[in-house]
């Protein structure tokens, strides 16, 4: 009668201790379905991350280019452009002045500034006025795009 109780047990014990082969199949297709989600939830993460670093750097960029603009008192030309490298990224900078649509004594001064990320083309586009000298003689208010 020994032998009955302790034979018992250990079947008990054997069926307790693992896990069945489909429990184990069944974790492993869990597996397989996660896993991809969560790599893809990593990598858009990281691209937000990316553009919103490189679209703070062109709006650094176009600050500058418009505050340089301000400050110098006699613009000759309706458009100056160049690119500023940050981080081995080209941010190329379009600055234009043309005539604000409210008065055609105040020049509205626009900086634009490119970056690509992932090979998706971006800008960020900064404008403000400048001095009544700076006003474009002659020109016409045009709208903003």
């Amino acid at each position: 009668m020994k032998s009955g109780p302790v034979s018992n047990n250990r079947a008990n014990r054997r069926r307790q201790g693992g896990y069945t082969l489909a429990e184990t199949l069944a974790a492993l297709l869990f597996l397989a379905i996660v896993i991809p989600a969560v790599v893809e939830a990593l990598h858009v993460a990281g691209r937000a991350g990316t553009v919103s670093v490189r679209r703070s750097v062109a709006a650094r960029i176009a600050e500058r280019v418009l505050t340089e603009a301000t400050l110098q008192t006699n613009l000759n030309t309706t458009a100056q452009s160049g690119t500023q490298v940050e981080g081995g990224v080209d941010y190329p900078w379009t600055l234009t002045r043309e005539n604000w649509v409210q008065s055609t004594r105040l020049p509205q001064l626009t900086a634009e500034v490119r970056f690509l990320t992932q090979g998706q083309e971006s800008s960020v586009r900064l404008s403000t006025l400048g001095h009544p000298v700076d006003a474009i003689p002659g020109g016409s208010p045009t709208t903003t795009r």
